[in-house]
């Protein structure tokens, strides 16, 4: 006798049954449950799929048992629900390894991070919430990275992200995600900065993985405050403004340092010109091809006495004009991080990293080993999955000089502003990809976008503003406002957008042709 297939979806979850009757027979058992749970849906108003389904069937057997007291002849019934039960075991795509009911969107909880260099403002404004105590929030983390990995939002018991893609990375990551990371390779954050990051840079893979081996084998606990690397991985990364954002990064080149040197001493005290002219020579002096002047310089700006410091910092912190040559952002950022780091001698930094200003929707890409400084100003930001940081300033964090000097890049480097978004008017539908040659995420601006997600890649999307509504073939829907963040698998028939809302969204760059 041939086999009857049927496919179809519930509550965010995919079944197949194969089975001996006929097609119609199964269409009539499926109107049947699809009405039972809808109605104990509507009723009950639970939103939890695994509530819902084992609500309904537990109604079902109550129902069969009453009908079992009043009638002694049941076998017709004790047969359907024998052949209902045997239905049930064929099912392929039921219930997660550990029991969980499959979704076509996992809303999340996230972490924050309160930082001393964090805003009090920007984060809880956004996500609604109170900050009576003015605690700085400084990065909201959504992703799977072990130091703060985002949770399933409405489950059933605790459960991360992490967890639910390492029960099947293939389902949650796609084949090709999967294969080629194991998971998910990104870390998504907000970050919000009311006063100065440290002076860092971030390691390549070698260097995170040989990083990594070292220090487990020194025994060095994880959280260590010395501890350089949290993982070995390395660490590339978009920052996106969403507000007016400083940011310092990337070498100047020597001559500009050298000039804007010049011009910072022109007035200082003959002891501190004459402490700082060692640093001058080693810019100046580029004799021999396989000198780096800016390694030079940067290993005799950290080497300072601690006496020439404190005179730099006083110098800076009372400079009451701006000397010629240098723009007054450059010396209002210096007396800014003189008055914040006094003794420190990374605020120098204005005068040999590029000052670059975004505008909001406005972003740049970093590659590993860059030395930057995020300053000031509210934005996202999408690295690959670490937590790598190594510091040489401007931070009462673990610094690590020379472990830094080993990953730097040392040839003047300035960020390109990657290609913004269209602007449109009256503003429309935009679908926008940010650019960049990083293979383990991707960063979109999607605004009143209505439709299908187009591209069938794992993401994790925040909304902005407004409010979006997402909907999938089952009828299930979910409703997001400002703050609030989802996970979506890739899957044929990925969820569908409406509403007017402005997102942005993290994932796994779409395979070439999509």
């Amino acid at each position: 006798m041939p086999k009857s297939n049927l496919h179809f979806e519930i509550l965010g979850a995919s079944f197949t049954i194969t089975a001996d009757e006929e097609g119609p027979y199964l269409e009539k058992l499926l109107s049947e449950y699809y009405a039972r749970v809808l109605d104990v849906q509507k009723t009950t108003g639970l939103k939890d799929p695994l509530k819902i389904a084992i609500l309904t069937g537990f109604l079902l057997c109550d129902e069969f048992h009453k009908l079992k007291q009043e009638s002694g002849d049941i076998s017709e019934k004790e047969e359907t629900l024998r052949r209902t039960l045997n239905l049930i075991a064929r099912l392929d795509e039921t219930f997660e390894k550990d029991g969980q009911v499959l979704q076509a969107l996992y809303l999340l909880e996230n972490s924050v991070k309160h930082y001393e260099w964090g805003s009090p403002h920007w984060i809880p404004r956004l996500l609604c919430r109170e900050n009576p105590g003015g605690e700085p929030w400084a990065e909201l983390w959504m992703g799977v990275h072990p130091s703060a990995p985002s949770m399933l939002k409405d489950w059933p018991g605790k459960k991360s992200l992490a967890q639910l893609i390492a029960a099947d990375p293939p389902r949650y990551v796609g084949k090709e995600g999967a294969a080629n990371f194991g998971g998910l390779p990104f870390l998504f954050k907000l970050l919000a900065a009311a006063r100065p990051l440290s002076i860092q840079a971030h390691p390549g893979k070698e260097q995170a993985r040989q990083g990594w081996q070292r220090e487990n084998e020194q025994g060095i606990d994880l959280d260590a405050p010395e501890r350089n690397y949290k993982d070995d991985n390395h660490k590339p990364e978009i920052i996106c403004a969403l507000s007016p954002f400083t940011a310092l990064c990337g070498f100047r080149s020597p001559g500009d340092t050298v000039a804007l040197l010049s011009a910072f001493l022109a007035g200082a005290p003959r002891s501190l010109q004459y402490g700082l002219a060692p640093l001058q020579d080693s810019l100046e002096n580029t004799a021999g091809r396989s000198r780096l002047p800016l390694r030079d310089f940067l290993a005799g700006l950290f080497n300072l006495s601690r006496e020439l410091r404190k005179e730099l910092s006083a110098y800076a912190s009372t400079l009451s004009r701006i000397p010629w040559g240098i723009d007054d952002d450059t010396c209002s950022l210096i007396r800014r991080l003189a008055e914040l780091y006094p003794g420190d001698p990374g605020i120098l930094a204005p005068l040999y990293l590029n000052l670059i200003h975004l505008e909001s929707g406005q972003a740049i890409y970093l590659p590993d080993g860059i030395l930057h400084a995020y300053v000031d100003g509210f934005g996202v930001e999408l690295m690959a999955n670490s937590d790598n940081v190594l510091r040489c300033g401007l931070s009462s964090k673990h610094v690590d000089v020379n472990e830094l000097m080993n990953v730097l890049y040392f040839h003047p480097f300035m960020p390109e502003l990657l290609k913004t978004p269209p602007e449109t008017e009256p503003p429309g539908p935009v679908f926008f990809t940010y650019p960049s040659p990083c293979k383990e995420f991707s960063l979109s601006l999607i605004r009143n976008f209505e439709g299908p997600f187009p591209i069938q890649v794992p993401v994790i999307v925040i909304v902005i503003a407004g409010r979006l509504q997402a909907s999938d073939e089952t009828g299930a829907s979910w409703e997001l406002g400002p703050g609030e963040s989802a996970f979506i698998p890739p899957q044929p028939d990925m969820p569908v957008f409406s509403g007017t809302y402005t997102l942005y969204a993290a994932s796994i760059p779409a395979p070439v042709g999509h």
